[in-house]
């Protein structure tokens, strides 16, 4: 069975780069794993040190995850997707060719560290994608303030802490249907504590189930 991704040579440099992603999780899994034992780590911020180890680490969507997205924003016929988390832009290539085989539209992308942000830039003008993408340099909270038209998906794969200011300013702008998608919502359900009590605030209009993808994936639907 064939992939989402029907260009070969996007497929291969979607390849490479995940390749690069998952030779640094033993890294960061250690780093992690120390910071915890030493009872010092907290989910609902990282502290100095921790940004600091991040600021060059690739964080990849898993490839069956960036599928899914790739497959929802193909059945929704999006042409407006907001990126919650862009890091390298993995995940960012998934998003943009299905625009792109919607026929265009934008990826308005978040990333707030400037060396992740020049790689995307990087990545995008290599694959051919860059009129796809609006890649938004710096803090969320000011880079989403404006959001010119109905937002169709939205994929978060971010620190927990930035999902619920994320979310307050996307929600406005969301169309009825639009998807809402994001990553380890099981792993770090405690963490996600803020975003969960917004999504579940009648008032909001969101729908949720958490879908049984590793780490757990969480669909929100605008009803």
């Amino acid at each position: 069975m064939g992939g989402v991704i029907s260009d070969p040579a996007l497929q291969s440099r979607i390849d490479a780069l995940q390749g690069l992603s998952v030779a640094q999780e033993a890294e960061t899994n250690r780093y992690f794993g120390e910071r915890a034992k030493k009872g010092d780590l907290s989910w609902d911020g990282l502290d100095a040190d921790a940004n600091r180890f991040m600021a060059d680490k690739m964080v990849a969507l898993e490839p069956i995850k960036a599928e899914f997205c790739h497959m929802l924003c193909r059945s929704l016929q999006a042409r407006r997707v907001v990126e919650v988390g862009t890091s390298y832009g993995v995940s960012t290539l998934y998003l943009a060719d299905a625009l792109r085989a919607n026929g265009g539209g934008t990826v308005i992308a978040t990333e707030y560290e400037p060396a992740k942000a020049a790689k995307a830039r990087e990545t995008f003008a290599a694959a051919g994608l860059s009129d796809l993408i609006d890649l938004r340099e710096g803090d969320l909270r000011e880079t989403l303030k404006v959001i010119e038209g109905p937002v169709d998906f939205v994929l978060m794969d971010i620190w927990t802490e930035m999902a619920r200011p994320a979310l307050e300013l996307i929600a406005p702008h969301l169309r009825p249907g639009a998807v809402v998608i994001a990553d380890n919502t099981a792993q770090f359900r405690h963490a996600y504590r803020h975003f969960f009590d917004f999504v579940e605030d009648p008032a909001n209009g969101l729908r949720s189930l958490t879908l049984p993808f590793d780490g757990g994936l969480e669909m929100v639907v605008k009803a």
